[in-house]
């Protein structure tokens, strides 16, 4: 058994479009029953459950009379706008089963990447788990552009791991493990474990997912297992009809182990839940200090400025190549950077007055990436 599944009490499940629908469209209501018994099992036990469900736009599918998924944004959102009042409709019958309450929890892009918002994101999961409800986290597909073009709840269902401080976060598809090649080759091999990234050396993950009504595909998974391990928080991998397994311990699909201990939330979110707004360019004097020295961004080291954004955005710092460095909070809006690059905080305080002497980006306020 897995000590680190049979010991986590708060836990995120992330399930897939493909797992909960056919492959024409509409929910499977035998698949959907199924994963809310798992999930009912480990609510009994006295743990906290988070689930973060795909399926509203391959749910609406088949009330549109909808053949496949549609290509174009705005029957998408028409699509969603139908399955996810089906889809949570389907889940609180099935939890109400089990005595349970279910909260509806719609997040899009901005909720997940502006500081403010992430707040009350997490004020909203903290006590929708308090009143001992479960909740069910989507993207807010009705709404969302860049969500709906990227079309999956991996790295989604990661920041809520990372947001809830969850102990676990399972991930069910259609396909059991991780292997090294498409699991319907003979010489594809699975891999129970993966410790850190040379486990994942020859690995060859495609894109495309087996079903129809999906758009992720294993590479979403481990890129969302890249992120919870390197929050702390371990994940296994598996199909949806091995839910009650994995949550249980048992040794199925892939185990992907925290590769360390949780660092600061705080730069955490900078570093996988912001969206960058702009680029500044570093000398390799300032590429030195900030990531060898672990020293602040001042404006001498800077040579360019990329983007419109804000005092309080997000920016990435990036290298003479254009490779991104490290990311930071940036104290000056874009308007106001260039006539300060290249020159010293002393200067710039005689020439602008004391307000100038500070720097672009506090160490305090940066990740390395």
């Amino acid at each position: 058994m897995r000590d680190v599944v049979t010991t986590a009490r708060r836990i995120v499940v992330k399930v897939g479009s493909s797992s909960l629908t056919t492959a024409t469209g509409g929910l499977d209501a035998g698949r959907v029953d199924r994963l809310v018994a798992a999930l009912a099992g480990a609510l009994s036990d006295g743990r906290e459950v988070v689930l973060v469900s795909s399926g509203a736009i391959a749910a609406g599918l088949a009330p549109l009379g909808l053949p496949r998924r549609p290509r174009d944004l705005a029957t998408q959102q028409a699509a969603a706008s139908v399955g996810q009042g089906l889809l949570i409709g389907r889940y609180a019958d099935g939890f109400a089963r089990y005595g349970r309450t279910v909260g509806q929890v719609l997040l899009t892009v901005d909720d997940v990447t502006r500081r403010a918002h992430y707040r009350n994101a997490y004020r909203t999961l903290r006590k929708l788990l308090d009143l001992g409800a479960v909740p069910i986290v989507n993207e807010n597909d009705t709404v969302a552009t860049d969500e709906i073009r990227f079309g999956d709840n991996d790295r989604l269902a990661a920041l809520v791991a990372a947001l809830v401080q969850a102990d676990l976060l399972v991930l069910l598809s259609d396909v059991d493990a991780l292997y090294t090649g498409d699991p319907d080759r003979p010489d594809s091999r699975r891999i129970d474990e993966v410790r850190d990234e040379a486990d994942l050396a020859g690995v060859v993950i495609g894109r495309a997912g087996r079903a129809g009504v999906g758009t992720g595909g294993m590479v979403t998974k481990v890129e969302a297992a890249r992120i919870a391990t390197g929050f702390g928080i371990p994940v296994v991998l598996t199909s949806a009809p091995l839910a009650a397994e994995a949550l249980a311990g048992e040794p199925v699909g892939t185990l992907f182990h925290r590769v360390r201990q949780r660092p600061a939330a705080r730069l955490f979110w900078l570093a996988h839940a912001t969206a960058p707004r702009g680029r500044l360019h570093l000398d390799p004097g300032a590429v030195h200090a900030v990531v060898r020295r672990r020293k602040s961004l001042l404006p001498a080291g800077i040579t360019a400025v990329d983007g419109a954004f804000t005092a309080g955005d997000p920016v990435d710092l990036v290298d003479d190549t254009g490779a991104p460095v490290a990311r930071g909070l940036v104290n000056y809006d874009a308007v106001e950077l260039p006539g300060l690059l290249g020159r010293s905080t002393p200067e710039l305080a005689a020439a602008l007055g004391p307000a100038y002497e500070r720097e672009v980006v506090h160490r305090d306020d940066l990740v390395l990436l």
